[in-house]
């Protein structure tokens, strides 16, 4: 089914591609907020992913891969707007908070996700949230799966210790 609908949407079809789009949106919306907090950003990245991913759909060389293929645009995506909205931080943002991550309160693996650094966050919630294996994190962000794996076991280590200070 999944596969017939990929080829449907590579063909153009709008209802197909929307299907997709549909199934996937809880795990990008997943994604998403391992690198923001700000809903207006991860709306903005979502779209722009929607947009890209239909526009280059033809482009995909195994309909199997249509998740891959679409996390691979969407982390793309949070990282160019990750990347143009750094900037140094003043006095008065400190202040006033708005350089800190605020995750859904909510949801405790947003709040343990909030813990990491950016590119952590991303590999945590590819391995933990959405069940990528090492290998497939590895292939997806272009990065050797023993680095993955590292980094895994420093983030959960990073997150030990934060919450045995707040303990």
């Amino acid at each position: 089914m999944m596969k017939t609908l990929v080829k449907h949407a590579m063909e153009k079809d709008a209802e197909s591609f929307i299907r997709l789009v549909e199934e996937h949106k809880q795990s990008m919306l997943k994604v998403a907020y391992g690198f923001f907090s700000d809903p207006e950003d991860v709306a903005d990245v979502m779209q722009q992913t929607v947009l890209n991913a239909y526009e280059h759909i033809g482009e995909l060389k195994k309909a199997a891969y249509f998740k891959t293929w679409l996390i691979r645009i969407l982390i793309n995506n949070c990282n160019r707007l990750y990347n143009s909205r750094k900037h140094v931080v003043t006095g008065t943002e400190l202040i006033e908070g708005k350089y800190f991550d605020v995750y859904p309160e909510d949801n405790d693996f947003f709040y343990l996700l909030s813990l990491l650094h950016k590119d952590d966050r991303t590999i945590f919630q590819l391995y933990y949230g959405e069940e990528y294996t090492t290998k497939e994190i590895g292939r997806l962000l272009g990065i050797k799966e023993s680095t993955i794996r590292s980094r895994i076991h420093r983030g959960k280590e990073q997150i030990r210790s934060q919450i045995q200070k707040k303990e």
